[in-house]
């Protein structure tokens, strides 16, 4: 009994640090901003009021008095002024850094077990069917904080050799050869080394970048 207590308290603490913040939001931006959208056939529809939903990742838009949320299939990324995103498994991942080419990109995702508890029954999420250059929106207040906190998770890929893979052991050594794998362990043997930390992931990025 008491080893299955540690262990429960354990999997509690390892649950904490991995969550990298708690937000009131249930979107990345506290106001909804403009946004250039690129789908994957090249065309670009511009938005004036837009945002990422942490439930999964996903652009949000406003229509009328609306709230949308976009075929994620179709888009390739969303250029918003302070960020850039591109679509990871249909989830907007934001770019963090570079080494020659090589990039790290992070997607935030709320806790979905919160989310089904506090999300607000007025919120209307619905496809769209980009088939205009322009989305028609208004302006409309969709961050009010609530009273309640959301743990954020940040889930990280890299975009390495023109590949994108997640930033985990399982999925890198298949991407690396024999040198770049003899590195990347050593780098990830280091006490201070966390696959949450971006100064770790950049340091891992740094060295399997050829």
């Amino acid at each position: 009994m008491n080893r299955l207590i540690c262990l429960l308290v354990a999997s509690v603490m390892a649950l904490c640090a991995t969550a990298q913040k708690r937000t009131t939001m249930l979107t990345m931006f506290k106001q909804n901003k403009p946004a250039t959208i690129t789908l994957n056939d090249g065309r670009t529809v511009k938005s004036p009021q837009s945002n990422v939903f942490l439930k999964n990742a996903a652009l949000l838009y406003l229509q009328g008095t609306e709230i949308k949320e976009a075929r994620m299939d179709i888009i390739a990324r969303v250029d918003f002024d302070e960020r850039k995103f591109v679509n990871i498994n249909n989830k907007l991942a934001y770019f963090v850094d570079s080494v020659k080419g090589n990039s790290l990109y992070c997607v935030e995702l709320i806790d979905m077990d919160a989310y089904q508890r506090n999300l607000k029954n007025n919120v209307n999420i619905t496809n769209i069917d980009f088939s205009s250059e322009v989305m028609a929106t208004s302006v409309n207040d969709t961050n009010a904080e609530e009273d309640f906190l959301l743990p954020v998770f940040k889930h990280f890929y890299f975009l390495l050799d023109g590949k994108i893979i997640e930033a985990h052991d399982r999925d890198l050594w298949q991407a690396l050869d024999k040198e770049r794998y003899r590195l990347f362990k050593t780098a990830i043997s280091d006490p201070k080394f966390s696959w949450s930390d971006i100064d770790s992931l950049m340091n891992i990025l740094r060295l399997i970048s050829k």
